[in-house]
Order: structure tokens, then C-alpha cells, then sequence
């Protein structure tokens, strides 16, 4: 028998990336969101009247533009966020309250990707793919 391979970390990372965003759509999805809607609404719940261009630097690493301004959309014509200013997002008190049902959710999506994972593993994990991260020239190098 010929010995395993280990397979590409970057391989891994794409595998891991989708079952991520998978798993977290589909946990969403009753309440209308994406994985990056989310995003989104957790970002905005954390600066009320951010402004677009810092809502899209932040998440940046996360979605392009043109996903990034789809979440956006979503969020407002579902209610969920509002324009207290041309170009600011904030949440609506509806979709405040609605933000803690769905906060609920992503803890057990969370809980449910770890399962099996020790902190310390996990913390690992994070340090190791830091440190590839700062290999490469840093964030969005």
C-alpha cells in the first residue's frame, strides 16, 4: 500500500472555506440571509452608521464588491438595515431584534464546526494559518 499523501493546505482551505459557507447559507436561509449577509449585519450591529466604503474595507477579505453591495441590498429591502445618511447603514430596530434570533443560530453553526476540536487545536490552527498570512505579505497582499 502506497503511504498517504498529505493533500495541499490550499486545497483543504477551499474545501473548508465552502463547507463553511455551505453549512452557514443553508442555516440562514430562513431568515433570508447569506453567509455574507450576515457579515454584514454583524458589522453593522457593531458600528451603527458605518459608512459604506469602511463596511467594504472591513469585509474586504471576505466577499468582492459586487457580493458585498448584493448583502447590502438585501439588508435593506428586507428591512433589516436602514440609511440613517447617504452612504451609512445602520440597523433598524426590527432587524436589531431579529439579529439576536439569527445570533442564535450562528452560536450552534459555530458550536457544530468545532465539534471534535479542542481550544487548543483550534488555537493552532488559527496561529498556523497567521502565520502563512504574514508568509505571504499579509492581508490582501
Amino acid at each position: 500500500m502506497e503511504p498517504r499523501t498529505t493533500p495541499p493546505i490550499g486545497f483543504l482551505l477551499n474545501r473548508t472555506d465552502a463547507a463553511l459557507t455551505r453549512v452557514m447559507d443553508g442555516t440562514l436561509g430562513e431568515f433570508g440571509l447569506t453567509r455574507v449577509a450576515w457579515q454584514v449585519l454583524n458589522t453593522v450591529g457593531k458600528e451603527a452608521g458605518i459608512a459604506d466604503a469602511e463596511l467594504l474595507r472591513i469585509l474586504a477579505d471576505n466577499a468582492d464588491a459586487p457580493t458585498l453591495a448584493a448583502a447590502v441590498g438585501t439588508t435593506l429591502a428586507d428591512g433589516w438595515t436602514s440609511r440613517p445618511a447617504p452612504g451609512q447603514l445602520a440597523l433598524t430596530p426590527d432587524g436589531t431584534a431579529r439579529l439576536a434570533e439569527v445570533s442564535e443560530h450562528v452560536r450552534a453553526f459555530r458550536a457544530r464546526s468545532v465539534e471534535g476540536i479542542t481550544p487548543e487545536e483550534y488555537g493552532t490552527a488559527v496561529r498556523v494559518l497567521e502565520r502563512m498570512i504574514e508568509n505571504l505579505g499579509g492581508p490582501g497582499a
